[in-house]
């Protein structure tokens, strides 16, 4: 099953240095239908303005994944981990049992990202962060691995989850095979993914479905977040 939804559909909070739109509920925007897909908590959509941020604030037991979009996000935590992620690039937060950070956009331009979280697989973990660079060249039959629960990434979680990403150049088509659920995001471009159109901004949520058929409309990149179904114990 295949359900989409249009960046005009999506939650909106307007803090005037961050426009965000939010896939899912989270702070003032709730939709009870909204609440996850499978371990999926949050997809944040962030605008951050120029020399604006997040102040330092705590995390717990919460996989916490940038992934950037245009511009850079500045990182440091009380953990001695600092670093400056790019646009294309991506950092991973595992919260364990308790982190302080802050971000900010210390550059002249807009940074925009989507910022994702995803349940752990096991709460109370020693917090740790680390962030990758990935290549820029759009891919021509297959998605890049950006961050699993294992070593078969660059980057690694506390989940059985995997993010794959990657540009795709007008008129390229691939066949994805997804596994659990997968969120898609569009971060530019067009795209038709089965028999959904899909545009910059836009999400589609996938149960159940063997393959994904992506072909890409206009220049485009998107990002595949697979994730378990909702546990037991949540």
């Amino acid at each position: 099953m295949l359900v989409h939804h249009p960046f005009e559909t999506l939650g909106a909070a307007d803090h005037g240095w961050l426009q965000a739109k939010h896939h899912f509920s989270f702070g003032s925007y709730h939709d009870a239908a909204r609440m996850s897909h499978g371990e999926l908590l949050v997809i944040n959509d962030d605008r951050i303005a120029p020399q604006q941020g997040f102040a330092t604030h705590g995390h717990e037991n919460m996989e916490i994944i940038t992934y950037v979009r245009q511009g850079a996000i500045s990182h440091e935590d009380n953990q001695g981990n600092k670093g400056r992620t790019e646009a294309g690039n991506v950092q991973v937060m595992s919260a364990g049992s308790g982190i302080f950070h802050a971000e900010y956009n210390f550059e002249d331009e807009d940074t925009t990202l989507y910022q994702i979280w995803i349940a752990p697989k096991s709460n109370g973990i020693t917090p740790c962060w680390d962030a990758a660079e990935f290549p820029a060249e759009p891919v021509s039959d297959h998605l890049r691995l950006l961050v699993a629960g294992d070593d078969s990434a660059p980057l690694q979680i506390n989940q059985d989850a995997r993010i794959y990403a990657g540009r795709l150049n007008a008129g390229t088509a691939l066949t994805h095979k997804p596994s659990g659920k997968a969120y898609v995001l569009v971060s530019y471009g067009a795209i038709k993914l089965n028999d959904i159109e899909a545009a910059k901004g836009d999400g589609i949520a996938v149960s159940d479905e063997a393959a994904l058929d992506i072909t890409a409309q206009a220049d485009c990149e998107i990002v595949i977040i697979e994730v378990p179904g909702l546990t037991d114990a949540r």
